[in-house]
């Protein structure tokens, strides 16, 4: 259990950190988001709780695929913002990416790629 506390509380303040270099910052706070922070920091956990290699691998490869689907969010986010305030461009933006995440899902299949 006290590991399971770290692990939590390490994870929390590394977004705390996001967010309050964010406040300071935009360009600094976006950097820092765009760090693979959550990704290091899950495969650090995987490999000191002794995961097999292949697991860990597999994190990261899938983690490469999931995360392109996610980019038009990041783009179209600021522009739903100006027009319909935060929470529904939120929701909006929540909806392009689980719709770029089906397209994509289904265009990389042919491939061997299975993210569903």
């Amino acid at each position: 259990m006290p590991w399971l506390i770290t692990k939590y509380l390490i994870t929390a303040a590394v977004v705390v950190a996001v967010s309050e270099f964010a406040k300071r910052s935009d360009r600094l706070g976006a950097l820092i988001a765009s760090l693979p922070l959550v990704t290091l920091l899950a495969l650090t956990w995987l490999y000191i709780e002794k995961q097999p290699a292949e697991k860990i691998a597999n994190h990261a490869w899938y983690t490469f695929w999931y995360v392109v689907p996610t980019l038009p969010m990041f783009l179209a986010f600021p522009w739903l913002f100006g027009r319909f305030g935060f929470w529904p461009a939120l929701a909006l933006s929540a909806v392009i990416t689980v719709v770029c995440f089906a397209l994509f899902a289904w265009a990389v299949k042919p491939w061997g790629i299975r993210l569903i």
